[in-house]
């Protein structure tokens, strides 16, 4: 009898170890190797003989080819992100802190799908069903059909899945609470989470149902249980946001039906999630235009434009190695603007403190903004506010020169419709829109930047003097 066979599974990472350790070697998490029988569930051994395949009929590349049917939720935010909204036969996967709102989220999407008479089953695996209609009752959305359930076990829940009607949308909450008799593991593990999201993918391809499967993120952000999880699904959707804020953003990360670059905002009320139709107002709410070290940026989320304000603060430090402190930037970007500041524009940083911050909480991954940056150190360092009508955006090089950006006239139509009558930005951008050139002013190197905040610094002490 051949000898059983034991393997020890990160439960971060997924990365099988021949033996088990405190540490493990592929992401560095401590008491996260777990002691898994490969020979059952997900990846264990057939049960009998293989049978011989059969084959499979070849198409052609240029076929036609249909648009995937969708169910729209009329929740413009939501159809943004994912699409148009969610498609059948699809499964998404939501992640998000705890608390940030993603049952929020999905019960208000339930209750709207249910309104348009599509058949929605809510599944529950953390929340009894007491608790769930309580949610239902603050959020006004009792009075739809929406069907609830209370289970973890998969087979259980594909059972009453076929047992009734073939549901148009599934909601599973969450992925970590189901477990599967096929899987001699505990709840959680690797092996449970993908026994049951191979289980509930497989009941969506069968019955053309929309699956939506709820997931629980890790410490460094990322969704908990095996990255493998994320290759099995069609969408990856993460629900972020501040504790200390009121707005929440649904950004894609994954989307083989859809764009993966859109967001949606939403802010958080005592009767649920509200849809923020110009999210720009909302970072630029609080604003202080004559305080220095803040500029205004002129950002894209996919086809959105987003104007948020950069602050900075730069002070006398009084250590041997000034700090850098960065919040909704990266911290190596800001590196590199601080390097060419001082090796191109002669601005000495050295014995400064840093201090950066996205306002709002927002996070701005797009190296437009590192002309806006370099603005609000340079403001902040100089103690002079920036004019507070105008934007900033384009791409820093190492040599200091400034390169275009992609969707410019899209990033002025949007400040030109918050009130900002002028903008810097790179030389020789070309889609400028036709004849709205006043206000513009074209910069093709950051000395010019500092040049300009320096000069209007002179300009008003002479005028102070007067």
């Amino acid at each position: 009898m051949a000898k059983t066979k034991i393997q020890f599974i990160c439960q971060n990472c997924g990365t099988v170890h021949p033996r088990w350790a405190g540490k493990c070697d592929s992401c560095g998490a401590w008491n996260t190797i777990v002691e898994e029988n490969p020979t059952a569930g997900i990846g264990g051994g057939p049960a009998r003989a293989p049978k011989k395949g059969r084959p499979v009929a070849l198409v052609a590349l240029d076929g036609e080819s249909e648009e995937a049917p969708r169910i729209g939720s009329h929740i413009a935010e939501l159809d943004r992100v994912t699409g148009g909204g969610f498609v059948r036969g699809s499964a998404v996967l939501v992640g998000g802190d705890p608390g940030i709102g993603k049952s929020t989220l999905l019960m208000q999407a339930a209750a709207a799908l249910s309104r348009q008479n599509q058949r929605v089953i809510y599944v529950s695996g953390e929340e009894a069903i007491a608790q769930v209609r309580l949610r239902a009752k603050r959020l006004g959305a009792s009075d739809t059909q929406v069907l609830l359930a209370a289970e973890t076990n998969v087979e259980d829940i594909l059972a009453t899945l076929a047992s009734g009607p073939r549901p148009d949308l599934v909601i599973i909450d969450s992925i970590q609470t189901l477990w599967s008799d096929q899987a001699e593991a505990a709840p959680g593990t690797v092996t449970q989470v993908r026994t049951g999201v191979q289980a509930m993918i497989r009941f969506a391809k069968q019955t053309g149902a929309a699956m939506v499967l709820v997931g629980h993120v890790t410490k460094e952000g990322q969704i908990a249980g095996p990255r493998v999880v994320e290759h099995m699904v069609d969408a990856v959707l993460y629900f972020e946001g501040e504790r200390g804020h009121h707005y929440r953003i649904l950004r894609t990360v994954k989307n083989r039906f859809g764009a993966t670059d859109e967001i949606g905002v939403f802010e958080m009320g005592d009767k649920g999630l509200r849809e923020v139709a110009n999210p720009s107002e909302l970072f630029l709410g609080e604003r202080n235009d004559k305080a220095p070290g803040a500029a205004v940026f002129a950002g894209m989320e996919g086809t959105r434009p987003v104007l948020v304000e950069v602050q900075a603060l730069v002070a006398p430090t009084s250590l041997g190695t000034p700090r850098r402190a960065v919040v909704g930037w990266d911290s190596a970007r800001l590196s590199m603007i601080l390097a060419v500041l001082e090796a191109h524009c002669g601005v000495r940083l050295g014995n400064h403190d840093v201090y950066l911050n996205i306002a709002g909480g927002y996070r701005v991954t797009e190296p437009a903004a590192d002309m806006a940056v370099a603005a609000a150190l340079i403001s902040s360092l100089a103690g002079l506010a920036l004019p507070p009508d105008s934007v900033y955006f384009g791409e820093v090089s190492l040599s200091g020169a400034i390169r275009p950006v992609a969707q410019a006239a899209q990033r002025l139509k949007e400040a030109q419709k918050l009130g900002f009558s002028s903008a810097l930005l790179p030389l020789g951008t070309a889609e400028i829109a036709n004849g709205h050139k006043n206000g513009l002013k074209e910069l093709s190197a950051l000395p010019e930047l500092v040049a300009m905040i320096a000069g209007s610094k002179s300009k008003s002490g002479d005028a102070s003097e007067d």
